[in-house]
Parts: structure tokens; C-alpha cells; sequence
């Protein structure tokens, strides 16, 4: 039999999202907010010379495989070089470093486990602290970079440097700001769906490239019509595989309550094969571009002879490399394990688990159990490392076969719909509460007027 809960899921429909007000004002925040990013990614920095830089951009001789992932994540605004060239890169960069040192360094552990919720806004302060720090190195190297490019910039100089180190650096946190609102006021994810705005919007773009390359026959209809049904086989592995999960059953004994048995029902744990999310690839992908960015903005600079090695390295973290490939994997399963390991914790399961009476049938409580989630959870894990890093590594593959002009990572298109699963999960959610209000009210006024109420004195 369908819970209340289900029941009320299966009774949504247009009516009662016309009802839910609420949701209707997170809605249109997210969409202003979204609007307010789209309109930033065409305003360009001060003193660049746009027209310049978009064909020193698109120079077909230039090595910009990192530009191009880049661009995609900024919604085109790197090719702009726009104020929100940056994007949320080192608000994510941040982020990496300081649930690394909550791991390793003991004060920061100790804020993490102990410190509840003050703690954890006291974590979220420091990565804010780190990511202006990270923005600020970031913006002086691309700007030191481009001051370096003869006819980018219309006045080079320290001034040129400050202003964009200004403008880059208040973009980024401005972005970081307007994600927290959206996450606080909208309908939640505000960091993930401004990533997912920046991917959508430069989607139309690269689809016209690759039909532009068909028509002048540069790849055939076979190849085009090869990756279509490989773009939709991908993303239908993708839902299939966000939306596994491995259920454990909890079994509740019985119980004496007066005259009669309680208790003994059952549950489940879902435990899901990627419980990471996409995390691990922005994460795999932030530390890729992080060094990178800055390698290629500099490579037309007199380097020093122990600096030599530099280029080459440059050359190889290119997408379709060998070395870019072997990183990025690395990564994306180091990040698979780390972000598991920190945001479910078996020890912490089971001890919930005995304190409420439940246990796993077979397993004894406490130790053991975590022991035994562990152990799920670890397996789990590979497979989810092993999908995540299948299809990430896929589009590289084609990449290195037919040139960066194709390139749409499977980090992309596993963001887009992964955050698109999630907001309508969310929306869902959202409506679900505002059917349960409803049910309350509706209630409260029965109770009011039925039999549980007091008759009207007379006088």
C-alpha cells in the first residue's frame, strides 16, 4: 500500500503548482538571478579590446583546450573575457581546500564534527576568505597575461592590471554571493545551477559548430548522426545510473505497549551507487584548470631556462592528452571516495540506527554494522567512480580523434543533468510541502467545526 506521502506525490499536477504561491516566488528569484548572470557574461572587462580578443580566442593554431572547458563553465564568457570571466571556479577551488583540511587538520575537524552549525558557518567564512585569495591570484595572472599580448589590451599597463584584477575578482564574488541567494531564496543548488546556466548557454552554440563543420564536410553525416545517438545513450545512462541505489533493509523489533504488540515494521536505507554526485569531476576539472589557465596566459613569455619544461607540460593537459586523460581519472576517483567518505558516515549511521532500535537482519548492532556499511558503501563507491569516470573520459576520447572543435565534456552533460534531476526534485519537494499545509489547514478547520467542538453558549 502507497504511503501518504506517495499518495500525495501521485496527486500533483498543474492545479496544485498553480496553488503553491511560494514556490512561485522561488521560481522566479532563480530565473532573475540566472538572467542578472547571463547579462554579466557580456559585459567585458575594462580597457580589452573585444574584437581582438575573441579572434586571438578563436585562433584555430592556438592550444585551447583548457579555454575552451573554460568557456563552457563561464557560458561564454571567457571568449568575452567578461567581469564574470572567473565564474565560480575558486569559490570551488575553496571549497576543495577546505573540506580537504577539515579532514587533516585537527581545528578544522574539530569545527566540522563538533561545532554544529556555528561551525559549519564558521568553515563556510574561511572558504569565502580562500576564494577571494584564489580569485585575486587567478585575475593578476590572466591580467599580467593579457597586458603581455601585443593589441589585446588599448592601454597596457599597471592600471590595466589593477582594473582587471578589480573587476574579475568582484565578479567572482559577486557570483558566489548570488549562488548563496539562490540557494537561500530560490530553489536551491545556486552554485550548481549557475554552472548549469553557463553549460545551456553555450550549448546552442557548439551544436551550430558541429553542424557548420558537417556542411563544409569536415566530419560526415555518419560521424554527426554517431555522436547524436551517442549524446542521448550517454544521458540515458546517466538518469538510470543518478537513480540507482542499493536498499538495505531495517528491521524494527517489537514491542509491549500495554495490552498490545508495537513495532516490527520495516524500512530501508537507500544508499545510492553515486553518492558523490558531480562533484568529483568539478572538483577533477577546477584542479586541472587551476594551473593551466595561468601556464597558457603566460606561454608567449620570456621563461626563465629552469622554467623550460613549462610549455611542454601545457601542451599535455590538453583535452584528448594522455596526460590530461590519466589526471582527470585520477581525480574524478580521488574525489569519488573523498566526498563519500565526508558526507556519509557509516559509524555515525550505525550508532543512530541502535539508539532508535533498528538493525540490519544478520548484523550485529553498532560496530559491525558500520563495518558492513562500509563495506557496501566502498563497492558502491566503484561503480560510481567507475561510471562517473566512463563518462567523463568519453568525449576526450572523440576529442582526440576529431580535435577540440567538438568538444562537449561529459562533465557537462553530466552536470546538466544531474542539476536538472535535482531541481525538479526539488520543485517536487517544494510542492509536496505546500499539499501537506494544505491538508493541515483543511484539517484544522474540520476539527474546529465538527464533532470535537465545544457547543456555542446561549445566553
Amino acid at each position: 500500500m502507497a504511503s501518504a506521502a506517495e499518495q500525495l506525490a501521485a496527486n500533483m499536477n498543474m492545479g496544485s503548482f498553480a496553488k503553491a504561491t511560494e514556490l512561485h516566488k522561488r521560481l522566479l528569484f532563480t530565473l532573475g538571478a540566472l538572467l542578472v548572470y547571463r547579462i554579466g557574461t557580456y559585459v567585458p572587462i575594462p580597457g580589452i579590446n573585444s574584437a581582438a580578443f575573441l579572434q586571438f580566442f578563436q585562433d584555430p593554431d592556438g592550444q585551447r583546450g583548457v579555454l575552451d572547458m573554460f568557456n563552457m563553465f563561464s557560458g561564454g564568457a571567457v571568449e568575452r573575457m567578461a567581469v564574470f570571466a572567473l565564474n565560480v571556479t575558486p569559490y570551488i577551488s575553496a571549497s576543495i581546500i577546505v573540506q580537504l583540511m577539515g579532514s587533516v587538520y585537527p581545528p578544522w575537524e574539530k569545527l566540522k564534527k563538533e561545532g554544529g552549525e556555528s561551525g559549519r558557518k564558521q568553515l563556510n567564512q574561511y572558504t569565502r576568505y580562500l576564494t577571494v585569495f584564489l580569485a585575486l591570484a587567478q585575475s593578476f595572472g590572466i591580467a599580467a597575461g593579457l597586458n603581455a599580448q601585443p593589441g589585446l589590451i588599448d592601454e597596457p599597463g599597471v592600471f590595466f592590471i589593477a582594473t582587471t584584477v578589480v573587476s574579475l575578482t568582484g565578479g567572482t564574488m559577486f557570483l558566489m554571493w548570488l549562488g548563496e541567494q539562490v540557494t537561500a531564496r530560490g530553489v536551491g543548488n545556486g552554485i550548481s545551477l549557475i554552472i548549469f546556466a553557463g553549460i545551456v548557454a553555450v550549448l546552442p552554440g557548439t551544436i551550430a559548430r558541429m553542424l557548420g563543420l558537417a556542411q563544409q564536410g569536415q566530419i560526415s553525416a555518419f560521424v554527426l548522426l554517431f555522436i547524436a545517438v551517442l549524446a542521448v545513450a550517454t544521458i540515458i545512462f546517466i538518469v538510470f545510473m543518478e537513480r540507482a541505489q542499493r536498499r538495505l533493509l531495517i528491521q524494527y523489533p517489537k514491542r509491549q505497549e500495554g495490552n498490545r504488540m508495537a513495532g516490527g515494521e520495516r524500512s530501508f536505507l537507500p544508499l545510492k551507487v553515486n553518492t558523490a554526485g558531480v562533484i568529483p569531476p568539478i572538483f577533477a576539472s577546477s584542479l586541472l584548470l587551476l594551473p593551466t589557465t595561468v601556464a597558457q596566459m603566460t606561454a608567449t613569455a620570456d621563461l626563465p631556462s629552469w622554467m623550460s619544461w613549462l610549455p611542454l607540460v601545457t601542451a599535455q593537459l590538453t583535452h584528448g592528452q594522455p596526460l590530461f586523460m590519466a589526471l582527470y581519472a585520477g581525480l574524478i576517483i580521488f574525489f569519488c571516495f573523498f566526498y563519500t567518505s565526508i558526507t556519509f558516515n557509516p559509524e555515525d549511521t550505525a550508532e543512530n540506527l541502535r539508539k532508535y532500535g533498528g538493525f540490519l537482519p544478520g548484523i550485529r548492532p553498532g560496530k559491525r554494522t558500520a563495518e558492513y556499511l562500509d563495506y557496501v558503501l566502498t563497492r558502491l563507491t566503484v561503480i560510481g567512480a567507475a561510471y562517473i569516470t566512463a563518462v567523463c573520459l568519453l568525449p576526450e576520447l572523440l576529442v582526440a580523434n576529431m580535435g577540440n572543435s567538438l568538444y562537449f565534456g561529459g562533465t557537462s552533460i553530466l552536470i546538466v543533468v544531474s542539476v536538472t534531476m535535482d531541481t525538479v526534485a526539488q520543485i517536487q519537494s517544494q510542492l509536496l510541502a505546500h499539499q501537506y499545509e494544505g491538508l493541515i489547514k483543511k484539517a484544522r478547520l474540520r476539527g474546529r467545526g465538527g464533532r470535537g467542538a465545544p457547543a456555542p453558549v446561549r445566553r
